[in-house]
């Protein structure tokens, strides 16, 4: 959270988010290229290349697509969201390698235009054994370029974050691009029952979480609305982990119970920022704090700490024989609500 733009501004936890996502893609791209060198020794260096970078991609775009439900699934996965956009960016440039060493490979030699021969070397839009493959390839790169591109603070400022999360939704149609692109090129190619395995599991494994993740939320969502009362009861005061939030969700809003040491405050679950999840992360030095990007909030106003000026809803809540209400009727934002003491 800046009120300036910095290319950079790394702290510890992104220091070793970053360092894990490096030695992760470098012993994938080691383990990748020597097996392939030792179960298909004739393949050339730049074939090599092209698998790695692009099995490589893939399995990155599929953790990125994972992360969101597995946190509202179980916030033990919660160390993965942070920073997730420093993952996406490196999917880009992975993927980036693996476009730009195919086109030099398959489209570098003729007497046609690189991109002219990608688009033009094979027309048969309405076959699916012969489908132009590469251009759905070529597309999910484009996408993932604009992502790379915004991903900074200052295009999510200068966009909204309304727009700014369209175009990044965009994400799904790229992954189904890239779906299309693996089954009607590699699988098609080779028909291989491991690639039809991991390609399938994969996708599998996006939607099933996505669809648990939803279902979970809805479900809390009923089971609030049935209940509804001028006060909704959270749970008792030992649900909510000190420093830490309770998330209900009521009246199709997702309201956010924490705890200060011996004060209980509620606000919107929903960050100024780019609408991450405040009740997923915790209160530090006395403001509650995004887990997304850190933006912060003061638990009492939902007000950010100057020169900031962010705000959020706020909510009444009381405590009665140990157990924990709220108010489900939102105050405006940067409305003073005392916290309550226990």
């Amino acid at each position: 959270m800046a009120s300036h733009y910095l290319p950079v501004q790394w702290n510890a936890q992104k220091r070793r988010y970053d360092v894990a996502l490096g030695l992760f893609v470098v012993g994938y791209l080691a383990i990748f290229v020597g097996a392939q060198r030792y179960f298909f020794p004739e393949g050339t260096i730049e074939t090599l290349i092209i698998r790695a970078s692009g099995t490589l991609a893939f399995l990155l775009l599929t953790i990125v697509l994972t992360i969101g439900p597995l946190c509202r699934i179980n916030d033990r996965f919660l160390p993965l969201l942070y920073n997730r956009r420093h993952l996406g960016v490196t999917t880009f440039l992975i993927g980036l390698v693996h476009g730009v060493f195919n086109l030099i490979q398959f489209h570098s030699l003729g007497n046609a235009g690189i991109f002219e021969s990608l688009f033009t070397s094979n027309l048969a839009y309405g076959s699916l054994a012969d489908f132009p493959f590469q251009v759905l390839g070529f597309i999910a790169l484009l996408i993932l370029l604009v992502m790379a591109i915004t991903s900074h603070d200052f295009w999510l400022a200068n966009l909204g974050p309304a727009f700014w999360k369209r175009i990044h939704m965009a994400v799904y149609f790229a992954y189904g691009l890239l779906i299309m692109h693996v089954a009607l090129g590699l699988i098609q190619n080779h028909r291989s029952w491991i690639w039809i395995a991991v390609l399938s599991a994969s996708a599998a494994s996006v939607i099933i979480l996505h669809l648990v993740a939803a279902q979970k939320n809805y479900r809390a969502m009923r089971l609030n609305d049935r209940k509804m009362k001028e006060w909704i009861l959270v749970g008792p005061l030992e649900s909510i982990p000190d420093l830490r939030a309770r998330i209900i969700h009521c009246q199709g809003e997702s309201i956010a119970v924490f705890r200060d040491n011996n004060k209980i405050a509620a606000v919107s679950n929903v960050c100024r920022h780019q609408h991450g999840p405040l009740g997923e992360g915790k209160i530090i030095d006395g403001c509650i704090t995004c887990p997304w990007h850190g933006y912060q909030y003061y638990p009492h106003n939902g007000q950010s700490p100057p020169p900031y000026t962010e705000k959020i809803e706020t909510y009444r809540v009381k405590i009665e024989e140990g157990l924990v209400y709220v108010n489900p009727d939102a105050l405006p934002p940067g409305t003073l609500c005392d916290p309550v003491s226990f």
